[in-house]
């Protein structure tokens, strides 16, 4: 089995719940269990707000794009931006990093994304944009699948 889904919307923090619930209701076909649809939407929550808090700082007019995939049991997620890119990514997904402290960011995101799926991938070009790619099985129960 294969789906797929994309949306762009205004990179706004509105949007920011609207992405959520969208990625939370397309991957409910996979009967997800409460615990797996928090870490999806925290994760999708955390990367949709870096797009618009630090990828447009500054700019008008930006567009998020996500796009989504279910093969078999993984659900794919990628959050896109056209905004500034990240300079160093490894420094940007240290814990506590932030370069808004002024917002009182906590400099969380990229680590609460990681936690909260079973992958994690950054690409971004400074001046180009930032592009966030996220993986999760669903239905994976962990203390059974150490033992086959």
């Amino acid at each position: 089995m294969k789906n797929e889904m994309k949306m762009e919307f205004d990179a706004i923090s509105a949007n920011e719940a609207f992405a959520r619930v969208s990625v939370a209701a397309f991957v409910s076909e996979l009967d997800p269990t409460v615990e797996e649809i928090s870490d999806i939407k925290t994760a999708v929550s955390e990367a949709v707000t870096n797009a618009v808090i630090h990828g447009y700082e500054g700019i008008e007019g930006g567009k998020v794009n996500i796009r989504c995939v279910i093969e078999q049991d993984v659900l794919h997620v990628e959050v896109m931006d056209k905004g500034k890119g990240i300079e160093d990514i490894e420094k940007a997904m240290e814990p506590l990093f932030t370069t808004r402290p002024e917002l009182n960011r906590s400099g969380m995101g990229f680590p609460f994304m990681e936690a909260f799926m079973d992958d994690l991938e950054v690409l971004s070009l400074p001046g180009k944009g930032t592009t966030v790619i996220m993986k999760k099985k669903i239905g994976c129960i962990p203390w059974i699948e150490d033992e086959e």
